[in-house]
């Protein structure tokens, strides 16, 4: 088995001229995906998409290594269609993502890209219900897209599930799904599966757990790289916002007002920030919908669609909607809390100024962030300029946000001693069982203060 490096590469980039000529017919692909591509107004391929889809259609193993935003959910589910045109069968391919979000959006693609061709999908992951996902494996659909301890399950415990017929197999953001702790959950899957397959492995960095797993799960594979090192697109304006940790919550009030016009993303770093941030702002009259792990599936996807569709104007989400989910037209992302790694910076900031489009970041940064600032401004090779504010406006919100942060602080204490604490009677009630990892790693991250507790410590 090939090492990571002595992976074959795919040939050298095509010149600016034949780029120019490349279409999704000159790549080989029939008639019936021109046709949806064509529908879905998909009107030349992407780059890791020109890389990728020449290799994968001479059924070579993928290893794809792109940013999120890149096209290569199409750069899998095209060819994987494709092939199932000329052999229908069911439980054909199977995806493994790290999110359920993005597990439902690859879902999604998939039905769209292969609607002429009647494909049919299946998304089994954690928060539902588990009769009801084996009522819809024993249907047979052509395509699987799992999140992996839910998946397991089914492997383990559905009686008459397996997946000895598959052809594919898809690891979707894998660099996510090994630091997510999937990895014992994917190498029991991987002895579940016929080693006869093709398989591909998309990743946005090549970890050593990611070279590890490709030398356990890819025969023979072709690299494809279109990315370098971490970077952030030049249509992209970064700011930071100096402020001091017990006046985080005004200031961020200060920029939703001051932007109240824009669609905004602010990301946190834990659940509870996520919970008391979106209650602040609807109390002073932000149209805001909270995104995080503790939701039940139902309500992630309603909060994903109110924000998608324009009803809701500000998302405050948890990492959770930082990694492969597409939603158009983000405006500005707010770092409420600044991430602890800057991969992850890069992924947040990456929600807003894609496909050409311009956009805004702005970080808060307090007394104790000023290391992390730095590392940030190192890795994307750029500094920031800091965000301009207005003294006399903040000192005015001030009372205003403190009482509705205090109004916000009681609501979150009625929620919990009704829900019999925290949201986690809600997940042993969906049969979420082994598959507590899907709620995602968004629960706790440590090391970083949050929002102030009233009385703390001394």
């Amino acid at each position: 088995m090939p090492s990571p490096e002595n992976a074959s590469t795919s040939s050298a980039p095509e010149t600016s001229d034949s780029k120019a000529t490349t279409t999704f017919k000159s790549l080989g692909l029939i008639d019936p995906l021109l046709e949806a591509l064509e529908q879905l107004n998909f009107k030349t391929p992407t780059e890791i998409q020109t890389e990728a889809l020449p290799h994968a259609l001479e059924g070579r193993d993928i290893i794809g290594v792109a940013a999120t935003g890149s096209g290569k959910t199409a750069a899998f589910a095209l060819p994987i269609l494709q092939k199932l045109w000329d052999e229908p069968k069911g439980l054909f391919a199977c995806v493994l993502a790290p999110t359920r979000e993005l597990a439902y959006q690859i879902s999604q693609q998939f039905e769209a890209l292969g609607a002429s061709m009647g494909a049919r999908c299946a998304v089994i992951v954690g928060g539902m219900d588990l009769p009801t996902q084996a009522i819809a494996l024993a249907k047979r659909p052509h395509v699987v897209v799992a999140t992996p301890g839910r998946l397991l399950q089914h492997l383990e415990e559905t009686k008459g599930f397996s997946l000895r017929t598959l052809k594919f197999l898809v690891l979707d953001e894998a660099d996510r799904l090994l630091d997510m702790d999937f990895g014992p959950a994917i190498d029991k899957i991987l002895k579940l599966i016929p080693r006869e397959r093709t398989t591909y492995l998309f990743s946005a960095t090549m970890t050593s757990k990611v070279a590890k797993l490709q030398r356990a799960s890819l025969v023979n594979p072709v690299r494809v790289e279109v990315s370098g090192k971490y970077q952030t697109v030049s249509t992209l304006l970064q700011h930071y916002l100096l402020v001091p940790l017990n006046d985080k919550v005004v200031l961020l009030i200060y920029l939703a007002n001051s932007m109240a016009q824009n669609s905004i993303i602010i990301f946190t770093r834990t659940v509870r920030d996520a919970r008391l941030l979106s209650i602040i702002l609807r109390t002073l009259g932000f149209p805001a919908v909270p995104l995080h792990g503790q939701l039940s599936q139902s309500q992630r996807l309603g909060a994903l669609g109110k924000f998608k569709s324009g009803g809701r104007k500000i998302l405050v989400a948890t990492d959770v909607a930082s990694r492969g989910l597409d939603i158009p037209s983000v405006d500005v992302v707010i770092n409420y809390d600044i991430p602890t790694h800057s991969k992850d910076y890069i992924h947040r900031v990456g929600r807003t100024a894609r496909a050409g489009r311009a956009g805004k970041a702005i970080t808060l940064v307090t007394q104790y962030d000023v290391e992390l600032l730095q590392r940030i401004e190192k890795v994307i090779g750029k500094k920031m300029d800091a965000w301009p504010t207005d003294d006399e406006e903040v000192a005015l919100l001030k009372e205003r946000v403190h009482e509705a942060e205090r109004l916000a602080i009681n609501e979150i204490k009625d929620q919990d001693s009704k829900d019999g604490g925290h949201g986690r009677k809600r997940r042993r009630d969906t049969g979420g069982g082994a598959d507590d990892k899907d709620r995602d790693d968004d629960v706790v991250e440590a090391g970083m203060p949050t929002i102030k507790h009233k009385k703390s410590r001394r």
